[in-house]
């Protein structure tokens, strides 16, 4: 029986893979070789990128055989995949090939049809705006979906609020942390305004081309570095009905069920915060409450999965925060 560590370890891969798997058809696709044979060259990319990616799905969903709603979703996903990163050469062949073309449009129109009648589903259940996100999930990639929603939540912080409440809702008590993050969240964003211009000042002697770039990337930069500081306020750490919601602005958001919960402490040992095991969510400064759980938690973060045993974290006012925790979870 293969251990449940290395299953964790074969998923882990399993996202990576086919993105290396396509990157790899597509650098071989411009080779002379495959230029010379553009047709069979396509027909093994198609191939390559399909299975590669039905293959990841298998692997991650743990489910078996798969159906036929993930064989069209995944046959389609391959088929727009190739036909965007294909080469000039193998894109005229494509275009030469109408049964190719006949069959790829069909996937498509078979996965929308599947998607678009388990998106009106969900519609017509109705429900808060994230089933609007579960709609975008049943076209589009739910990794995709994710990061869209990621981002539009950060221009949204960084362009559209500039007062308002915090994020808290109903029958939740919020905690702020963004008072002692203000002076260092300023310093930071002039700090970086100035770098910006400077670069762009330097490069704009050097190429015209480099300092457009660097102003561009510079600017979103400076963009989603203001989201970032204005969500430490929007978004303060929350308890709630059953769980401590601990948040770091648009950087973290872990739910600690209370029953996990064994203690809460405001003396913090440099030990524990060090520990592999704690989850230290204090920005820019030591943490002042650190919670202790009696079971472990998983807390996901990009590709890796790490057990949690303790949060540390800091508060502006962590004093009316430890009194009223420590009321809820029944201890003196």
């Amino acid at each position: 029986m293969i251990p449940a560590a290395r299953i964790a370890h074969y998923r882990r891969a399993a996202h990576l893979a086919p993105a290396v798997v396509i990157v790899a058809a597509m650098l071989a696709a411009r080779l002379p070789v495959a230029q010379s044979h553009p047709a069979l060259s396509l027909w093994l990319c198609l191939w390559l990128a399909a299975d590669s990616l039905l293959l990841s799905r298998i692997i991650r969903d743990g489910a078996g055989r798969p159906d036929v709603r993930t064989v069209c979703a995944t046959l389609a996903g391959a088929c727009c995949l190739v036909s965007m990163a294909a080469p000039p050469a193998l894109r005229a062949a494509l275009l030469a090939m109408p049964g190719t073309m006949a069959a790829m449009a069909l996937a498509l129109l078979a996965h929308l049809a599947l998607a678009g009648r388990q998106a009106l589903a969900i519609v017509r259940r109705g429900g808060t705006a994230a089933r609007w996100e579960s709609v975008a999930a049943q076209f589009l990639p739910p990794a995709l979906v994710r990061l869209a929603r990621a981002e539009l939540a950060v221009l949204h912080m960084a362009l559209l609020r500039w007062g308002g409440p915090a994020d808290v809702p109903p029958g939740a008590r919020a905690f702020a942390y963004h008072r002692h993050l203000t002076p260092m969240a300023i310093t930071l964003l002039s700090l970086s305004a100035i770098e910006a211009a400077v670069y762009h000042i330097f490069l704009g002697h050097w190429s015209r081309l480099a300092a457009l770039a660097m102003f561009v990337v510079s600017d979103l930069g400076l963009v989603y570095l203001v989201g970032v500081v204005k969500s430490f306020r929007f978004r303060p750490i929350l308890l709630e009905a059953d769980s401590l919601r601990i948040r770091a602005g648009l950087l973290l958001d872990v739910a600690v069920p209370l029953n996990r919960i064994e203690s809460v402490s405001m003396a913090i040992d440099g030990a524990d915060v060090r520990d592999a095991a704690t989850l230290n969510a204090a920005l820019l400064a030591w943490p002042n409450v650190i919670v202790h759980l009696c079971a472990p938690i998983d807390h996901h973060r990009l590709l890796r999965r790490r057990r949690i045993r303790r949060v540390a974290f800091r508060l502006d006012e962590p004093e009316p925060f430890v009194r009223l925790l420590q009321w809820r979870l029944g201890q003196p």
